[in-house]
């Protein structure tokens, strides 16, 4: 009998992936997807291998590694994420696999936790490689034991796409049995297909062509496509819709109450043939889908084909968003609009906006920008950082929780994983006159920042390179990196030392300062300041949840209100731990106070000291 548990979407897919057999397991840490292998990696009875691997690029590789023996194995990694990877994902196509390999993408539309919104089955397209597009949690965690099998008959990967409405979603979910049939991994030496020299390249490239038509065929009889076709001859109208979307479009053809066919698409390539039968029945069809119009295209491209009539709307037109997500609500409008129906639900047009809100009720709403945490490390490298460097200096920034130091005046670029280096080398070089301090996580510079020190090193370029190292990898849910000395499960394995690192990499001014030392950190970046070449701060101090977590406690901090003079530049220092009492013209410490003891150094006043009780 088999039981439900409300569950998460993320850790849903997880349990997927445990009943569908997989046994190696990797990715790298990024928000929407991190779940899955925090999951997998805190089970207590796993008999698969999970691991954090330090990039995407690295993970993809050591699952298709895996797959390459016989065992199914799968990767994990945010949408951004896939571009690290694509160097890997498109010879793969290629070559193809032995065992089952799903690489699970999540996508963010409306940039929830992310610095763009692309669309993942662009990447599936592009590399011929199956797409799977979920659009429940129960059809999530469904799909992924369906993908191994995809995957194994045709000898590709298969990606995977869900979004962050799927991954942080939460459902009752019906778990079903796990696939017992676990391979002996075994590596057949086949140099004609895992060599990819041109004259094996070019072979490989016509067989991926040749099974197109085969996975096409497939993927036409897959449940994850429904169509409905309405019958009624007075009825002419069309709905695709596509993974989540699919959801909101039936619910708001419900509430419309509107008579359409509707298909429903969660594979790629697209059914061809379901497309075919709808355009025979309707002479209008409305395509919808969150971000790039990927159906609407492949619809418009068949419609051609058979040489129909029918009007296809949906990005065409602007019935449907061409960014952010899409919810009931803009799907009634989309369906209202392109059909010229009346709306029978006015869900939309009762929402009251914020800002309306405000104007009746008189109620000032203050501002709640992201900010770091009460005492956290970053906040006081940034602003010994900005002291010495001054306001003209350059200030390349990188992917992490310190990028929320934006408003410290520190933060200046954000691309990519691992670019602040590899940008403040371009900004020198490119002639940039001012002084040039970037910044990065620890994480990150496992991740990609490395190649960008060695090669700002290499080249002379004469920057300040600022490694924030909080010993975790913390924006995306504290995960471990290779600095902490334990892996995913939490085995202990070897520290790498940044220090070494970078002395490793070249570089030959490296100090090594205690973050919440303010004196001894403004003190270092004088000397890299002055240093002639590429020099590397590492500011260490341990992320201020984590070491909470572990049960480091720091005496709190006060303000004596007969010294306070008001001239607010603790509270300039951005702590949220520090408000200003307008009645009383005081600052004041709050339970927040994490007992760091930065904010005593930006004092002029001596106002600020430790409770010794």
């Amino acid at each position: 009998m088999s039981t439900r548990e409300y569950m998460l979407g993320n850790v849903a897919i997880a349990r997927g992936i445990v009943e569908g057999g997989a046994q190696v397991i990797s990715g790298y840490p990024g928000t929407p997807s991190s779940e899955i292998i925090d999951t997998l990696s805190r089970m207590d009875d796993r008999n698969f291998y999970v691991e954090w691997s330090v990039n995407e690029k690295v993970a993809m590789e050591v699952a298709a590694g895996a797959a390459w023996t016989g065992v199914r194995s799968v990767v994990v990694m945010k949408h951004v994420g896939l571009n690290v990877a694509a160097d890997p994902l498109m010879t793969l196509a290629y070559t193809g696999v032995k065992g089952g390999m799903i690489i699970i993408v999540a996508d963010d539309p409306s940039c929830h936790s992310s610095q763009n919104e692309q669309d993942s089955r662009k990447y599936a397209d592009f590399s011929l490689v199956p797409c799977l597009d979920p659009s429940t949690i129960q059809e999530a965690k469904d799909i992924i034991p369906y993908a191994f099998e995809l995957s194994e008959k045709f000898g590709i990967p298969i990606i995977f796409r869900t979004t962050t409405r799927i991954s942080h979603g939460k459902s009752d979910v019906k778990q079903g049995e796990v696939f017992e049939n676990r391979p002996i991994a075994h590596f057949e030496k086949l140099v004609d297909r895992w060599v990819m020299l041109p004259k094996n390249a070019r072979v490989r490239h016509l067989h991926l062509l040749d099974i197109q038509d085969s996975i096409a065929s497939e993927l036409e009889k897959s449940p994850l496509n429904e169509l409905t076709i309405n019958n009624d001859p007075q009825s002419k109208m069309g709905i695709i819709a596509s993974g989540i979307a699919s959801v909101y479009a039936k619910e708001a053809i419900l509430n419309i109450e509107l008579d359409a066919s509707f298909l429903k698409i969660g594979t790629y390539p697209v059914p061809k043939g379901l497309i075919k039968k709808i355009l025979e029945h309707a002479e209008t069809v409305l395509v919808i889908e969150e971000l790039e119009p990927v159906v609407e295209d492949r619809v418009k491209i068949i419609a051609n084909e058979i040489g129909s009539g029918a009007r296809i709307i949906g990005k065409t037109g602007d019935f449907v968003p061409g960014v952010g997500e899409l919810n009931v609500e803009l799907c009634e409008y989309a369906i209202a609009n392109a059909f010229g129906v009346t709306k029978k639900s006015n869900i939309a047009d009762s929402m009251v906006d914020v800002a309306d809100l405000v104007n009746i009720t008189d109620i000032e709403l203050p501002l709640r920008p992201p900010a770091m945490c009460p005492g956290c490390s970053h906040r006081a490298v940034y602003y010994a950082m900005k002291k010495v460097f001054g306001n003209d200096a350059v200030y390349p920034s990188d992917i992490g929780c310190y990028t929320l130091g934006v408003q410290s005046g520190t933060v200046e670029t954000t691309l990519c994983m691992g670019s602040s280096i590899t940008l403040a080398s371009g900004i020198y070089h490119a002639g940039e006159p001012r002084p040039i301090c970037c910044s990065i996580g620890d994480s990150t510079f496992f991740h990609t920042g490395m190649n960008g020190l060695m090669n700002a090193v290499y080249n002379k370029a004469n920057i300040t390179v600022t490694i924030l190292d909080n010993r975790i990898t913390a924006m995306t849910g504290h995960q471990p990196n290779p600095g902490m000395g334990k892996t995913a499960t939490g085995d202990v394995t070897v520290d790498i030392s940044i220090k070494k690192l970078c002395l490793g990499l070249g570089a030959k001014f490296v100090e090594v300062v205690d973050a919440y030392d303010y004196k001894a950190t403004e003190e270092v970046f004088k000397r890299a300041k002055e240093y002639a070449g590429t020099s590397v701060v590492i500011a260490e101090q341990a992320c201020v949840i984590d070491a909470r977590r572990a049960g480091i406690r720091l005496k709190p901090y006060i303000i004596d209100v007969e010294k306070c003079t008001g001239c607010k530049q603790c509270v300039k220092f951005g702590c949220p731990a520090i408000e200003f009492d307008a009645k009383s013209k005081h600052a004041k410490i709050t339970a927040l106070c994490t007992g760091c003891g930065v904010c005593v150094h930006i004092c002029k006043f001596g106002a600020i000291s430790v409770v010794e009780q």
